[in-house]
């Protein structure tokens, strides 16, 4: 379905044809090539006539065989796991968005954005033309799990250089970057455990068979054995309404709980105000959303943007001749409040 929509779009724009614009000014194909490029050479009565039958025609320049034509390579593209399981805006892919596109932006590249629900019908060689019908040559892929069978097969593939965010995978055109997910886990929780008397631990993890909620899983059963701490694991999906299901379900006999993502922590911290019932949550991530929860929570601040923006900068290297490497980004504990999200 979402092959035959880009054929139908595609067929759309070509409806009016450089060559039609050509026939409507009464001068040359060359010409009105002239006048998009933006040549000198061009009389300013002619250049009138072909942006009249631009105008009149409706027509759309090819951007892309534009690039093609020109040479012009690099053309990349960030590709994005939007959490659908999400109830409010997830703010992550948007800081990634915004961290690629200024880096791009800034190193003169260009660079598209491409959701996994577009292509996620595809197999190998649709995806493969699909990207290199975009002049796609690089991808930054955010947010790949082990159930994502085919791209994770289009990147072994090799034929496009990539940058993988949050997933291991290095090899001579791929890189990883991401922060010690496992690390990152077993430093908050044990800051916001060690030294209290909570033993009974609930702890919601992410996504199933996403490589984040597996590295967090361990880092939180390396703290439990360190701790000696009984310790339930259900899987909240990284949604705030499965989080709140189950904190509603398994609180009450609890001493505190431990949350894989900043949003499965608002879904039980809303959850506990429901039961009115108190009991300590810990975050992970360091979202803006949590300075406004009105509580001063343990969590683990990633600075996304600045992960997407070194991902460019990697793809870079990689799309210039270097081999693919593996980029552990540094993370930082904190206690959000609201003033981290106004300043």
């Amino acid at each position: 379905m979402i092959t035959t929509a880009c054929v139908e779009k595609k067929v759309m724009y070509e409806l009016v044809s450089i060559r039609d614009v050509a026939r409507e000014a009464g001068v040359a194909i060359s010409t009105v090539s002239k006048v998009l490029n933006h040549y000198p050479n061009v009389s300013e009565q002619t250049r009138g006539k072909v942006n009249a039958a631009i105008a009149e025609l409706g027509f759309v320049p090819n951007t892309i065989a534009s690039a093609l034509s020109s040479k012009k390579t690099g053309r990349t593209a960030l590709v994005l796991d939007v959490n659908r399981h999400a109830q409010t805006v997830d703010e992550i892919p948007m800081r990634y968005i915004i961290g690629a596109i200024n880096r791009a932006k800034e190193m003169g590249t260009d660079i598209i954005t491409v959701f996994f629900a577009m292509i996620a019908e595809m197999d190998v060689d649709e995806m493969t033309r699909y990207f290199q019908s975009q002049s796609i040559e690089g991808l930054i892929i955010c947010g790949l799990s082990k159930d994502d069978i085919m791209l994770r097969r289009l990147v072994e593939g090799g034929k496009f250089k990539c940058v993988l965010i949050d997933a291991p995978g290095v090899s001579e055109c791929t890189s990883s970057i991401h922060i010690d997910n496992e690390k990152a886990q077993f430093e908050v929780a044990k800051k916001f455990l060690e030294g209290k008397s909570y033993k009974k631990i609930l702890y919601l993890s992410g996504k199933k068979n996403a490589y984040v909620s597996e590295e967090r899983l361990v880092g939180m059963s390396r703290l439990a054995d360190e701790l000696g701490l009984e310790v339930l694991v259900r899987n909240g999906n990284f949604s705030e309404l499965e989080a709140r299901k189950l904190t509603m379900q398994y609180a009450r006999s609890k001493d505190a709980i431990v949350c894989a993502s900043d949003l499965m922590a608002i879904g039980a911290m809303k959850a506990l105000i429901d039961m009115d019932i108190y009991r300590p949550v810990c975050g992970f991530d360091g979202v803006s959303l949590m300075g406004y929860a009105g509580k001063q929570m343990h969590t683990v601040k990633q600075d996304f943007q600045k992960i997407a923006a070194s991902a460019v900068e990697e793809l870079s290297r990689l799309m210039a001749g270097g081999s693919g490497q593996d980029i552990v980004v540094a993370h930082r504990l904190i206690r959000i409040k609201y003033l981290d999200v106004i300043s």
